[in-house]
């Protein structure tokens, strides 16, 4: 082998798609989603703020089931579920009758947690044919995909990244993904401009709508839409806590907006995390003044409770997610 093959080599070696290195950095071994402390050592998610969000699934479980007639099963399926925090709340905050019908499943990539309730199936994909809820929260932002950016000459190509996270463009963008580009986020000739290539994400999420027999798929996660998008895109990283740049070394959390209006299948709808949360009865409203001196202990918790709710629902936050609703052989339960 030349020197000059042996350059090429390390080159070929180093250079990647942003695609290959954050599934790398995030899920090999040694990757960022299979460390011990989980997503919650890092960044701040709805289920994390306050047990008002688990609440309100588990009332959008009971809803699906009223819409299934109430199943002799019925399944929960909780995509990217991280610790299986927010499935042994949904369980623990379900009704008798429905959690003594209810079969949960923890669907992730890292090892069922110590300790987590017995109830719970863990897996590694979500099981085929289920009847029931399957939510996805803050899965699609993680699923990698490709990162475009114009050039000098105005063409979108493809943005590689080494290990440091240095970045360079290489080939153009072609073939399916420059269909998708075309339809879900048009580049116009400027240099500079990106975009975050969603295919992935959309054949990810009809694949996990595929599993559903009959119910409801839904996915939250941060969005934007084919009339907003960002004109330089979104990447970015999460570590202990705070935004960071993006390097797919493993030592932070590597994720991307989504297209949420793209993965959208025959009948599905977006709406805003504020919208659908006060439609499950959380809405940030304060207790009255006059149940401060009737029952203090109540009032506080009940302003506890509209603090998270508000939190949940903020504008600028959490209350921006999108909810993308997907209901498969029965009618939107919202």
């Amino acid at each position: 082998m030349t020197a000059g093959t042996r350059q090429e080599w390390r080159e070929w070696r180093e250079w990647r798609g942003w695609r290959a290195a954050a599934q790398d950095a995030l899920y090999a071994p040694g990757g960022f989603y299979r460390r011990a402390e989980g997503p919650a050592g890092h960044f701040r998610t709805s289920v994390h703020a306050s047990p008002l969000f688990a609440g309100a699934v588990a009332r959008l479980l009971c809803r699906v089931d009223e819409a299934l007639g109430r199943p002799a099963t019925l399944d929960f399926v909780d995509m990217a579920a991280g610790r299986g925090e927010l499935t042994g709340a949904v369980l623990a905050a379900l009704p008798a009758e429905v959690a003594s019908r209810t079969r949960a499943y923890a669907v992730d990539i890292a090892g069922r947690p110590a300790g987590l309730d017995h109830r719970i199936e863990w897996l590694a994909e979500p099981p085929q044919g289920t009847t029931g809820l399957l939510f996805a929260n803050e899965w699609l932002d993680n699923v990698p995909v490709e990162v475009a950016e114009v050039d000098a000459a105005g063409v979108a190509r493809l943005v590689q990244v080494r290990q440091d996270g240095s970045e360079r463009l290489g080939e153009p963008v072609d073939g399916a993904q420059a269909r998708w580009l075309r339809r879900w986020w048009p580049l116009p000739g400027q240099e500079g401009l990106r975009a975050e290539i969603g295919l992935p994400r959309d054949e990810a999420w009809a694949a996990a709508v595929a599993t559903l027999g009959r119910g409801l798929a839904v996915a939250v996660d941060y969005a934007h839409t084919a009339d907003a998008r960002p004109p330089f895109g979104t990447l970015t990283g999460f570590r202990e806590g705070r935004e960071t740049t993006p390097v797919p070394d493993g030592s932070c959390d590597i994720t991307a907006h989504v297209a949420l209006d793209a993965c959208a299948l025959p009948g599905g709808r977006v709406l805003p995390q504020r919208e659908a949360l006060h439609i499950l009865g959380v809405t940030g409203a304060r207790p009255p003044l006059t149940l401060a001196s009737t029952d203090p202990a109540a009032y506080v918790r009940a302003l506890a409770n509209a603090g998270e709710a508000a939190e949940l629902t903020a504008t600028g936050g959490l209350g921006d997610f999108g909810w993308l609703v997907q209901p498969v052989g029965v009618e939107d339960p919202f």
